[in-house]
């Protein structure tokens, strides 16, 4: 793995990550090795799309949508 930081086997929430900065965040969590729980305030479009983007390239995530 290149990367700075090692997560394997940890757990990261991050809030508002179904886009923007949040979502770049929750990417390179994944790509260290996270397992990500992706926060958006709608379920599907944005959300699904991130989670799926994580899952594709190999990372372990899911999208919880809350208020």
């Amino acid at each position: 793995m290149n990367s700075m930081f090692d997560l394997t086997g940890k757990t990261a929430l991050v809030t508002g990550s179904s886009r923007g900065i949040g979502r770049a965040i929750a990417s390179t969590f994944a790509q260290a090795g996270a397992n990500v729980i992706i926060h958006g305030s709608r379920a599907g479009g944005k959300l699904s799309e991130t989670v799926t983007e994580i899952k594709s390239n190999g990372g372990k995530a899911i999208g919880i949508a809350a208020d």
